[in-house]
């Protein structure tokens, strides 16, 4: 589960506090339970006390035992809030009162007996004998006559410890929501200006621009230092993306200025020899032969190169070929493209499917190349016998051109950059890598897309879509003018 880090900062802290608060409360709690416990006691002991100096033990001329009270007073105040006085003779009876509830013998110290806490007392005791000549005399016993007992319940004082035990739990609970609260507004405020950051971050993101400025928080501190090497840092990168992006426009430069440059003298040496290839004989016109058709390749190579710079170019804003559009018909194009490539297909079964005529607004020549590809990207790349079917139409109010075969088809792996450039399918087909890249840079530049389609069966399909004339015109209105202009 994902936690922001105010919320895992509040846990932490309110996990400390409640830590500290259980501590806290568990020490107090004892405390204070064993001081109440201890003054139960001690008033128990000191009422008992009291009740052994205003209590006397009598024992009459007929041998009954009477108990005597000095100060009612003080019995009463001792047998209130539920409290239970009993007193037992020498031989542990119960004399007084008779309805007292069982307390047990009594014993040194205080013991628990039932619900209530007890501690009990020896009495004095007086007996009353005839003398003469003194008549009824007093003596005192010789041993203690009974015993006091005295009992309060020990409820009252379990239900104050249970009351602090109740307020030091909630006072735990409240301080640990307390602690997260803090925490969280305090994480909160520390992580603020790391919010700015991310989002300054995503702003960079969105534009790629890395001269934003980031937000950086007034105090000195770490999110101030962080802030600061994040914006050098973009410094940086922005200072190393324009040196790279001016090599790469040089470089751009170069090759489309090196490409046109190399046409005239490739053309010129094609021309001398085809000229001179039928002039030759034996080993010197095999040789002259293939010096042909490594021209013809470097030929194309340079034609793919300079249509790869225009693409770049025209990306950048550089080209202004758009004004050398013009009006065409897509299925002549196809038929210029298969009649070229009809050396190719003597082993291939290729189909053209023309059923109407659909024109766009485009570069002749650029989009007769990338048709060519396409259709020779199927002839070389499938084995004899395959069938390759080209077909245009109109869907959708755009121009629809679909190339497809029966072949293996293309692995996934290949598939997955198959339009990027210098990328070949295999080694076994000689070529460069750039036909499907030019298709695309001829697509994209012309507001159109060209893309693979996956078939459940073998085989592969290529559609290449372009805005239709109408499309296009609408959306370049100039260049329509143009074209209508050159009809």
């Amino acid at each position: 589960m994902r936690l922001l880090v105010r919320i895992k900062l509040a846990i932490v802290s309110a996990a400390l506090t409640f830590l500290i608060l259980c501590l806290f409360a568990l020490v107090v709690g004892a405390f204070a339970a064993g001081r109440l416990r201890a003054g139960f006691d001690d008033e128990l002991r000191a009422t008992a006390a009291d009740l052994q100096e205003q209590l006397r033990v009598e024992r009459a001329l007929d041998g009954s035992l009477e108990v005597r009270a000095q100060d009612l007073s003080v019995i009463r105040a001792a047998a209130s809030g539920g409290a239970v006085i009993r007193v037992l003779d020498y031989h542990q009876r119960v004399i007084a009162p008779a309805a007292a509830p069982e307390l047990g013998p009594a014993r040194e110290g205080i013991v628990d007996v039932g619900p209530y806490r007890v501690v009990s007392r020896p009495l004095l005791g007086t007996q009353r004998v005839r003398s003469e000549p003194f008549g009824l005399l007093e003596t005192p016993f010789a041993s203690p006559a009974g015993y006091v007992q005295y009992a309060r319940p020990r409820a009252s004082v379990e239900r104050t410890i249970a009351r602090i035990n109740l307020f030091l739990a909630l006072g735990v609970i409240g301080g640990t929501g307390l602690a997260f609260l803090g925490g969280f507004l305090v994480a909160s405020r520390a992580m603020r200006p790391i919010a700015r950051l991310t989002g300054a971050a995503r702003e960079v993101v969105r534009t790629r621009d890395p001269r934003v400025a980031l937000p950086k928080p007034e105090a000195r501190d770490e999110v101030h230092e962080l802030a600061v090497t994040l914006e050098e840092m973009l410094r940086e990168l922005a200072a190393a993306r324009a040196e790279v992006e001016a090599t790469l426009a040089m470089q751009r430069r170069f090759l489309a200025d090196a490409s046109h440059e190399l046409r005239t003298p490739l053309t010129s040496v094609l021309a001398n020899l085809e000229l001179l290839e039928p002039e030759l004989s034996g080993e010197e016109r095999e040789i002259a032969r293939s010096a042909l058709r490594s021209a013809e390749r470097m030929r194309r190579l340079v034609a793919d190169l300079l249509a790869l710079a225009r693409a770049d170019a025209a990306k950048e804003g550089r080209n202004g070929s758009r004004a050398q559009r013009t009006r065409v018909e897509m299925g002549e194009l196809v038929r210029e493209a298969v009649a070229e490539l009809a050396p190719l297909a003597e082993h291939h079964e290729l189909t053209v499917d023309l059923r109407e005529p659909v024109f766009v607004v485009a570069e002749r020549d650029e989009l007769l190349r990338a048709i060519t590809n396409l259709v020779e990207n199927a002839l070389v790349h499938t084995p004899p016998g395959t069938h390759v079917r080209v077909a245009v139409g109109s869907e959708h109010g755009t121009a629809l051109l679909v190339v497809e075969d029966d072949g293996p088809g293309i692995p996934p792996a290949a598939a997955a950059r198959i339009f990027e450039r210098f990328t070949r399918g295999t080694t076994e087909v000689p070529g460069n890598g750039l036909g499907l890249a030019i298709v695309r840079a001829v697509a994209e530049g012309h507001g159109g897309s060209v893309v693979l389609v996956h078939r459940p069966d073998p085989g592969t399909r290529f559609e290449l879509r372009l805005p239709s004339c109408d499309e296009q015109r609408a959306a370049h209105a100039p260049v329509a003018a143009d074209a209508q202009a050159g009809r």
